[in-house]
């Protein structure tokens, strides 16, 4: 099998250009974490405006994933034909205007027309974010990925942050929803403006799309499969239904509940910020395993706490816990294929969507049927299940596969 092709260095004529290229996308992924947290921080508001029972919550959640992974697909081919920056432009102001319909409709049909298009529109940005990040990777020659992904964490803190105000305040969905897209989506219009495009980029992002789409075989990549799912589980139960739980489980008022999901948001981000060093110092496979026992605790924490505060004590040490699992992931996929590594980081990224394709009916359904404190068991579970494999994140290269150069 071909050696990946080799990076090519930032050269000091494109590095202004790549600069600002690389601040303009970090915005992007702070925005996209803003918009993300203001709708699942609201979902208590969402089912209340739109009389949506309990038993009919998980299928509206589940089909938003759904949606993403066709929208990923589509957005592939959208960008060889356009380019990801051409992507980006159009559909991040569009999530934010599908945001404002979830906040403005009151019927159902309303509902699932406004959830079908962010879950279509989330898909092809989540996609087209990270071929761009994915490209201005390779022009840097070092790896700037998590740096993105902690954009989308600070994102999450805002985000949550303001549906806590808007809650506190009760301005309602249609004000809190229609205000946070008339601000966002200008902003991404002008954040757009300064992604780094072929001038800059030169062949990186076809290069690695190329990369992406060698054959690489599945079996090794298995359980670095299951623990991504796993992980995105966990996450999608937080996501859905900290804030759910909170209220309905535990009695909180909404703008309390709130915190749940933005203390979950802010252990993330400084996780993610600490999260390199821990493993220069202790190695990879120690930080998953201490990563998985510390989202495990944070379930339990939340599933037996007496009050609001223990719950959101028990998802922010949850939040801990999952920031270690998720780049640890695409790290091992890197060292198990180094000559490959964008197309194991490709393979192993389809597994975000089904994590969040099962973890919000698995909850929703125990919940429906027994209680949130029992549902929140069964993410607990799955998660304890990364512990056996852990060691599969600190693996030797495959045989016959040449180093990048």
């Amino acid at each position: 099998m071909s050696a990946a092709p080799p990076v090519q260095p930032v050269s000091s004529t494109r590095a202004p250009g790549l600069r600002a290229g690389r601040a303009a996308l970090a915005v992007s992924f702070l925005l996209q974490g803003t918009v993300f947290a203001l709708l699942v921080t609201c979902i208590p508001e969402i089912q209340h405006r739109y009389g949506l029972s309990d038993a009919l919550l998980p299928a509206f959640l589940a089909a938003v994933p759904v949606l993403a992974g066709v929208g990923s697909i589509l957005s592939e081919q959208l960008v060889k034909r356009t380019g990801a920056r051409a992507v980006l432009r159009v559909v991040q102001p569009a999530v934010c205007l599908s945001l404002a319909g979830a906040g403005l409709g009151d019927t159902l049909w309303q509902l699932a027309l406004a959830l079908g298009a962010f879950g279509l529109l989330v898909g092809a940005l989540d996609a087209s974010m990270n071929m761009l990040g994915v490209g201005l990777q390779h022009r840097y020659g070092r790896s700037i990925m998590i740096g993105f992904h902690a954009a989308f964490s600070l994102g999450g803190i805002l985000g949550a942050a303001v549906a806590g105000l808007g809650s506190h305040y009760d301005l309602g969905l249609p004000v809190l929803f229609g205000t946070a897209a008339a601000v966002v989506a200008p902003l991404a219009v002008l954040t757009g403006t300064r992604f780094a495009g072929p001038a800059e980029l030169g062949d990186a992002v076809r290069e690695a799309a190329e990369a992406a789409a060698r054959s690489i075989p599945w079996r090794p990549l298995l359980p670095l499969c299951l623990a991504m799912a796993f992980a995105y589980i966990a996450d999608a139960s937080v996501s859905n239904y900290s804030v759910k739980y909170l209220t309905d489980g535990l009695g909180s008022p909404e703008d309390l509940a709130k915190l749940s999901y933005l203390g979950y948001m802010v252990a993330m981000l400084l996780g993610r910020i600490l999260g390199d060093r821990a493993v220069q110092r202790f190695g990879a496979v120690a930080v998953v395993r201490t990563g998985a026992a510390l989202a495990a605790l944070g379930f339990g924490l939340a599933a037996v706490a007496p009050a609001a505060w223990a719950g959101i004590a028990g998802f922010t040490v949850l939040g801990f816990g999952i920031c270690a699992i998720i780049p640890q992931v695409f790290a091992a996929g890197g060292r198990l294929f180094p000559g490959e590594s964008d197309a194991a980081v490709a393979r192993l990224n389809l597994f975000n969507y089904v994590g969040f394709l099962i973890g919000s009916p698995l909850v929703g359904a125990i919940a429906d049927a027994s209680s949130y404190r029992w549902a929140l068991l069964a993410p607990m579970l799955l998660v304890l299940a990364v512990l056996p494999l852990a060691e599969r994140f600190a693996p030797a290269p495959v045989q016959g596969l040449a180093p990048a150069a």
